[in-house]
């Protein structure tokens, strides 16, 4: 998922997708505990794509926290 895409997302959406993801990390971790996993790369795209909205929230919050001058 890129960048561009998540910043045009709403709080809403951001968050629904943040539970998603680790949700699907989830499964993936427990794949991989039990052999199962096919595509080990997909667990680290898709650690980084948590990181990834993890930081627009934070951004998001401290835009809304400064004072408009």
């Amino acid at each position: 998922m890129n960048l561009e895409k998540i910043r045009e997302m709403t709080d809403l959406e951001l968050e629904a997708e943040l539970k998603k993801m680790k949700n699907e990390l989830f499964n993936l971790r427990f794949q991989h505990v039990t052999g199962q996993l096919e595509n080990p790369i997909r667990m680290r795209d898709l650690r980084r794509d948590v990181a990834r909205v993890k930081t627009v929230i934070r951004e998001k919050e401290l835009a809304a926290e400064q004072p408009s001058a």
